[in-house]
């Protein structure tokens, strides 16, 4: 599946022009709150006309203004999840659901209800009225409304913002396993870092209704001329590693990524299995040599790559550790002490506490084995 946004929209004093594409996987919109990411998607939808442009999936334009054609947003076939779930009070879960096979122009088998009700963990919730459950479980019944309309295309706009903390950890899993196994193309806006890093496959990075940056997740994040735009506080980079043993008397899950193998607080993970590791700047300490007598776990030899121009008494430096790249953030005193610039090898230090649940995303416990691959279009 294939999404092509060509776009201008004039909205009071502010001005969109977005031009991006998308396939599978969680494109993310991302940026910071006003840079138009609600108005793309919006456009995409029908819920917006823009003034100037194209927006086509798979091929088929379903907006060409040169053509003057706009199709109806009730036959585009997306789904959208709002940032609250917006159910219906006075029906069940279960009659929430089944309202969403309403727009689908295949309205497909019983069968599909069970498949999405047990991938999203809302089995025990079918008979209760939306005014009895948890944020985060309107949000998953949300997104079931959106997946039983049959879409092509889902579209989710802060799903995750009107939630608290605890709430937020429950329902990220169940949109991990929506990008991994569904087969349908996500476009998730969020002005969260941590979310994007934990999610998205690919990033539109929008500023003052333009797009500043475009690419896989893992780039645009390292990317230290990004960080006034993409959050200097958030900073980090992602490492995709594998699980390669389970030391279960020191309590430890060993991971192996190209800089080499790191020690994490035990996890119920199967061995083999993929993940994703977000590394904040702010965890991360450089040294000139290799530290001995050290409770850190975490060590990777490295050659500094790029030094942050900014003023200021802090920079951000990044490390190729044997082509996995790590940000770390320290003051310009330390940098000048140790004689950091690019071309000198330093050595990375992470603690394995740094690294908590929050920071990792991957299949976990209850993920493997799911239906998920039948709700493929």
């Amino acid at each position: 599946m294939t999404l092509e946004v060509d776009i201008r929209k004039r909205l009071g004093a502010f001005a969109l022009d977005v031009r991006f594409k998308a396939s599978n996987g969680l494109t993310a919109l991302f940026g910071r709150s006003g840079s138009g990411k609600t108005s793309v998607i919006n456009i995409i939808a029908g819920l917006i006309e823009p003034d100037d442009g194209r927006v086509v999936v798979n091929g088929s334009a379903i907006v060409d203004t040169a053509r003057r054609f706009t199709q109806p947003h009730h036959r585009r076939r997306i789904g959208y999840v709002f940032q609250e779930g917006r159910l219906f009070p006075h029906l069940s879960v279960r009659q929430n659901l089944i309202y969403g096979r309403w727009f689908s122009s295949e309205r497909g088998n019983p069968a599909d209800v069970e498949r999405i009700v047990a991938l999203l963990g809302i089995d025990h919730l079918l008979d209760r009225r939306p005014t009895g459950l948890s944020g985060g479980e309107k949000q998953r019944v949300a997104i079931g409304r959106a997946l039983l309309s049959n879409p092509t295309l889902l579209l989710m706009d802060e799903p995750l913002s009107a939630l608290d903390e605890a709430r937020r950890q429950e329902i990220l899993p169940y949109i991990e396993r929506l990008r991994d196994g569904s087969g349908i193309p996500i476009i998730f806006v969020s002005h969260s870092v941590s979310e994007v890093a934990r999610l998205a496959t690919t990033i539109i990075l929008l500023a003052d209704g333009r797009v500043a940056a475009a690419g896989p997740a893992s780039d645009i994040l390292q990317r230290i001329d990004l960080f006034p735009l993409t959050g200097r506080a958030e900073a980090g980079a992602i490492i995709e590693a594998s699980v390669e043993a389970q030391d279960q008397a020191a309590g430890l899950t060993i991971l192996r990524s190209q800089a080499g193998v790191w020690s994490l607080p035990r996890l119920d993970m199967a061995h083999g299995s993929r993940i994703r590791i977000r590394v904040r700047a702010r965890d991360v300490m450089l040294a000139k040599t290799a530290p001995q007598d050290i409770s850190a776990l975490n060590i990777f030899p490295g050659v500094v790559t790029d030094v942050s121009q900014r003023d200021g008494p802090i920079v951000d430096v990044k490390i190729d550790c044997s082509g996995d790249v790590i940000l770390a953030r320290l003051t310009r005193f330390s940098l000048n002490k140790l004689g950091i610039a690019p071309g000198v090898a330093v050595h990375a230090v992470i603690k394995s506490v740094a690294l908590d649940r929050r920071s990792l995303s991957g299949p976990w416990p209850g993920d493997q084995g799911s239906d998920i691959e039948t709700l493929a279009t």
